[in-house]
């Protein structure tokens, strides 16, 4: 299991960096031609609608990741408070309860992909089925899902990097 996550954690971070030093290349050429003058800038149209899709999947792939390393949003003395003060287990409750809503998210786009695949829609510059964009979110938050089953199984400790930054 161990093997597996790590593999998945590398295959997300070479997909991430790749993600984003493409979107940066492919603006930096667009600003280029647009900047120089060349009549080459009207065929470059599409850079733009490719990079926002490429900043979506960039968003979605990297939520898993970033709760299995601490970097989501927390409110940690609360949830600490909390704990103490009731001795429940908070931090568990937390990752069943982002676990069932990721799931929730998950059926969701699920359906949405499959509605709007099924409609035949295409983006205008790039040609590509819209349900592509649907797949990010879907894809997102299944690793989401898995990352809050991890912490809960007690796979992955998700808090560390967030306390060594605070010390």
């Amino acid at each position: 299991m161990r093997s597996a996550l790590s593999v998945l954690r590398t295959v997300e971070r070479c997909a991430l960096v790749s993600i984003f030093l493409t979107m940066a290349g492919l603006y930096f050429v667009n600003v280029l031609v647009r900047a120089s003058g060349s009549p080459l800038a009207s065929s470059l149209g599409w850079i733009e609608e490719a990079v926002r899709l490429m900043n979506l999947y960039l968003v979605f792939l990297a939520l898993g990741y970033a709760l299995e390393i601490g970097r989501h949003v927390a409110v940690d003395t609360w949830r600490s408070r909390i704990a103490e003060a009731t001795r429940l287990p908070v931090q568990r409750i937390i990752d069943a309860v982002g676990f069932l809503f990721s799931l929730y998210l998950v059926w969701l786009a699920w359906k949405m992909t499959l509605f709007v695949f099924g409609s035949g829609q295409r983006s205008p510059t790039l040609g590509l089925e819209m349900g592509w964009i649907y797949v990010a979110p879907l894809v997102g938050f299944g690793l989401l899902a898995l990352r809050y089953l991890l912490s809960f199984l007690g796979l992955i400790d998700r808090t560390p990097a967030r306390e060594a930054d605070e010390a």
